[in-house]
């Protein structure tokens, strides 16, 4: 579509020509060179002036009045002497007392004894005759036929030892005796309270007493102020047109003069600046919206890829 836009102008062109317009066309053209008429827009000068935005006036202000707080002393009663009984002073001591003095007393140690086993003779001694079991070399076990075969008794003669009888008997160690002994005193410890300082009579004298009242008392009296208000100013743009734009002949690019090359730099330069365009080559309607908004943001021609808006993108034609 971009391209049957560019033959349709390209042929309108030539139709003007034939028709005898030779004086409307782009002067000093030479082979190669593309043109097309082109609205430039109108160049403007924008200066900043203040204006006032709110006139000069006063307004009464009401200062109110300044008070300070004071304070003053009242008498609520006058100084006075009084007296005093001041109690005595006790302390609390301890003592010991003596209840009974230490004394010897006298006392008898009894005897001392002590017991201890004797034995003793009871029966001296003696010998006597003993009938005996059997004579002498004879079998105890045939005693009986012994004494059958005998002709009469056997005596023998034997001698009983002494007998002693084991008694206990006490003896003396120490006789009975008289010692004395020390009794210790026996004491009791008593507290009581003993005078420090006697009572007395003092005479005190007694400060007057006042008490602090504080009011409020005028420093400055109400009084109204005329204050002045300054005006306000305000900046303004102000557009002044110092070139009459209009429809003019500029140098184009078209397909006749631009390279697949040459609108790839293009589109980059756009994209460079901040406008996305396709690196393809090709003069799309993309790239058409992009150089569109740059142009209205840098004051350009709009509508044509101008020579003024190649090399604002930083390019040259024959890149």
């Amino acid at each position: 579509m971009w391209k049957n836009s560019i033959l349709a102008s390209a042929a309108l062109m030539l139709s003007q020509a034939a028709f005898g317009q030779a004086a409307d066309m782009p002067p000093d053209a030479r082979p190669g060179e593309c043109f097309a008429r082109v609205l430039v827009p109108d160049t403007v000068e924008i200066s900043t002036e203040q204006v006032i935005d709110r006139e000069a006036s006063y307004e009464l202000k009401l200062v109110p009045a300044v008070y300070e707080t004071v304070s003053e002393q009242r008498l609520l009663r006058e100084a006075s002497t009084v007296y005093k009984t001041v109690p005595a002073v006790y302390e609390t001591v301890t003592e010991t007392i003596v209840i009974e003095p230490e004394r010897e007393e006298a006392f008898v140690v009894p005897a001392q004894y002590e017991t201890y086993e004797e034995r003793v003779l009871v029966k001296e001694a003696y010998t006597t005759w003993k009938k005996g079991d059997g004579l002498f070399g004879r079998d105890r076990a045939n005693a009986s036929e012994t004494i059958a075969l005998a002709t009469g008794e056997l005596l023998c003669k034997v001698e009983v030892p002494a007998e002693y009888a084991t008694v206990t008997k006490t003896r003396l160690v120490s006789p009975e005796k008289t010692e004395t002994r020390i009794i210790p005193a026996v004491t009791k410890t008593v507290t009581k309270q003993v005078v420090v300082e006697p009572a007395r009579v003092v005479e005190e004298t007694l400060p007057a007493e006042y008490e602090t009242i504080s009011r409020q008392q005028l420093v400055t009296a109400a009084r109204e102020e005329r204050i002045a208000i300054p005006a306000t100013y305000k900046t303004v743009e102000k557009r002044s047109i110092t070139n009459q734009g209009g429809l003019e002949w500029r140098e184009v690019l078209c397909e006749t003069n631009a390279t697949p090359q040459m609108i790839r730099d293009i589109q980059s330069a756009l994209t460079d600046a901040g406008y996305n365009a396709p690196a393809d080559g090709e003069f799309g309607p993309t790239t058409l919206s992009a150089m569109e908004a740059y142009q209205r943001a840098n004051g350009l021609p709009i509508g044509y890829l101008t020579m003024s808006t190649v090399e604002s993108l930083g390019l040259t034609p024959q890149s």
